[in-house]
């Protein structure tokens, strides 16, 4: 190798001396220094692969009985350095592997597509060559200085194949209830029964005809059936069409049927996956029925959701609340009563008419509320100002005092995220959770007694009921101010009996004004002063109408900004071809979105996207980590993909 690069140095300095003067003497010698580098530089690649293959030939990194046995596997096998450079390999590797090519020398990664770094460091890698998939598992050896890993390479062509087909046929519970079946159809002629039970049967059938599982009819509204993977992954993929196919069915052509769906998948055997299906079914129908729910790892995924709850008249449920709740009461030293953070008249007002009827059982009470972050004080301060006792304690004092004996009663949330004391809730005994809002994923699931009614139009109608059950040991009634409280709840939610209003609401409504509560009180209890007037106004003002639905962005800092961001939303509600409205507003370093809805547009699913939750008609949602103007992005994004699913035909209009 000297006497090479000498003579290109001769041969190149003799060339550039003699360009100036014999340019073709000089070209000539040029050509030949570029061959002369040509064929060196070739020799020196033959040299290392060459210099590879003795290293194999004559052990210097393997032992000899080690390199035969590794030759003789009938798998591929390599050995490679630190730098990923083969060394070594067997036959099988050649053939399978390299396909047929020299690879001594060569760089391991050319041949098998994986990070070679994190193979060495793992426990195994999989990749797929020609077709055949390999398991890959890196061994290391030291040999003096040099450091060695001998790859070994796994076929498990047919152990994949198989595992996907098992993956594909492996069978799920899917549970189908018609809802609220009895109340729709307890009415309807016997022709209308036939003619709806015929088109049902034949929706389900063509909902199974695509599929190789079965399904079996349980009960009058309940089937059960059982799909494989593949054949779910399908209807998945549609968003379960068997939905709105459903809601084309209808009783006297005004009542559509709805379907709620829940699939148990993801379990190992068929019966845990029948209780997977109930609870996602529980959820379903927690969320107010018309969805389907599927269990996912990170929790559910939920399909449709579009139409209004049905009331259900029956109040058997209520009743057998009620006896279990006084029971509860009865066995229990103190009472506690807490709703939702930055609670409003409903939380608070449900709390009060409970306090109330619970103090008529002779039992202590004590309602626990920050009334620092409380968008009902006004409401706090009248039920004060009416009674004596003292019924009103902050968070940290019921925490303080709270015992094993005492009962926790969770008013208007079911989410442990909301409540308004988490460590309250977490020193409790015994709980009770009370509420309307539609399901969310983050529900208290340890509760002793969990009074769920999504259809219900507000917590104060849900505790109107069951105060009414009570058994009490004289006459007396609750006083006049909680039935007040009450009965604000009441009419915030629906407001003023417009929204999600039915027939026990105005049962509900009619009780309490026997009780002595005073509508012209109740109305006080919404009045604002001039100002908040005003800055409701600007923010009406300020909003644009996107797909039917009005976004107003408020940038405006007022210690009423909670009470009056949500008014807004209401008052939008009132212009022409708006379905739903929404308020994006900032407490603090963090943005709001307060949703309000006529029940055309489900709101909860909108804000479901944004990390939020509430009900169909009213919910709301605080995007972490981002300004107005992101949040107002990501809501048109939401805004955009629900309506997608659920298109409008209305013409848009901006104000």
């Amino acid at each position: 190798m000297f006497a090479v690069q000498l003579f290109l140095l001769v041969d190149i300095g003799a060339a550039l001396l003699l360009l100036n003067s014999f340019t073709t003497v000089g070209y000539v010698l040029l050509f030949a220094a570029a061959a002369v580098l040509i064929a060196a530089a070739v020799y020196l690649i033959l040299c290392n692969r060459n210099s590879m293959r003795q290293i194999s030939v004559m052990n210097d990194h393997l032992e000899t009985s080690a390199g035969e046995y590794m030759s003789s596997l009938p798998a591929p096998v390599a050995v490679i350095d630190d730098k990923n450079r083969l060394l070594w390999y067997n036959q099988m590797f050649q053939e399978k592997i390299s396909l047929g090519q020299d690879a001594y020398g060569n760089d391991f990664g050319a041949y098998v597509n994986i990070n070679t770094s994190s193979l060495k460091s793992a426990e195994y890698e999989t990749c797929t060559i020609g077709g055949s998939f390999y398991r890959l598992i890196s061994e290391k050896y030291m040999k003096g200085d040099n450091t060695l890993f001998v790859i070994y390479f796994s076929d498990e062509t047919e152990l994949n194949t198989a595992k996907k087909t098992l993956d594909a046929t492996h069978p799920n519970v899917i549970i189908i209830t018609i809802d609220n079946y009895d109340e729709i159809i307890q009415n309807a002629k016997e022709s209308e029964k036939a003619r709806a039970t015929l088109e049902t049967e034949q929706l389900i059938e063509s909902f199974m005809s695509k599929t190789n599982g079965f399904i079996k009819r349980t009960s009058s509204n309940t089937f059960f059936a059982v799909l494989e993977n593949r054949h779910l992954d399908e209807i998945i993929g549609e968003k379960f069409k068997i939905l709105d196919s459903a809601r084309n069915i209808k009783i006297d052509n005004k009542y559509p049927l709805t379907f709620s769906i829940g699939v148990g998948r993801g379990a190992d055997t068929l019966a845990e996956s029948e209780r997977i299906a109930r609870q996602c079914l529980d959820m379903a129908l927690g969320r107010g029925g018309d969805q389907a729910v599927v269990k996912t790892a990170n929790g559910f995924r939920f399909f449709g959701g579009i139409s209004k709850g049905v009331e259900k008249r029956s109040r058997a449920k209520t009743r057998i609340i009620a006896n279990a709740l006084q029971d509860l009461i009865m066995n229990s030293d103190k009472i506690y009563v807490m709703g939702h953070r930055f609670g409003d008249l409903d939380s608070v007002g449900a709390a009060c008419g409970l306090a109330g009827a619970i103090g008529l059982l002779g039992k202590e009470v004590h309602i626990a509320v920050d009334r620092s972050k409380n968008l009902a004080a006004n409401l706090i301060d009248y039920v004060e100002e009416k009674t004596s006792e003292e019924l009103f304690v902050t968070p940290e004092e019921a925490e303080m005092n709270i015992g094993a004996d005492d009962l926790l009663i969770i008013v208007d949330t079911h989410n442990k995220d909301y409540i308004e004391s988490p460590a309250l809730y977490d020193r409790a005994r015994s709980v009770v959770v009370i509420d309307h809002h539609r399901k969310t994923v983050n529900f208290i699931d340890d509760a002793v007694i969990f009074h769920h009614e999504p259809y219900a139009s507000s917590a104060s109608e849900m505790v109107t009921e069951i105060i009414q059950y009570f058994k009490y040991d004289s006459d007396e009634k609750i006083q006049s101010c909680h039935a007040e409280a009450l009965l604000s709840g009441i009419m915030l939610d629906t407001k003023n009996f417009v929204m999600r209003t039915g027939v026990r609401t105005f049962e509900a409504a009619a009780y309490l004004k026997k009780m002595g509560a005073d509508t012209v009180a109740v109305k006080l209890l919404f009045s604002n002063s001039i100002d908040s007037y005003k800055r409701k106004s600007q923010i009406v003002a300020s909003a644009k109408i996107h797909k039917n639905c009005a976004v107003a962005t408020t940038d405006l800092k007022s210690d009423d900004i909670r009470v009056v961001a949500p008014q807004a939303a209401d008052e939008l509600l009132g212009i022409t071809n708006v379905e739903a409205s929404f308020v994006i507003y900032k407490t603090g370093g963090t943005v709001n979105i307060s949703a309000r809805s006529l029940g055309a547009t489900n709101v909860q699913v909108i804000m479901e996207k944004l990390g939020g939750g509430g009900h169909q008609t009213m919910a709301a949602a605080q995007p972490e980590n981002v300004s107005i103007e992101e949040a107002n992005k990501m809501l048109i994004k939401a805004i955009d993909e629900y309506r997608a699913d659920n298109p409008v035909q209305t013409k848009e209009r901006t104000i």
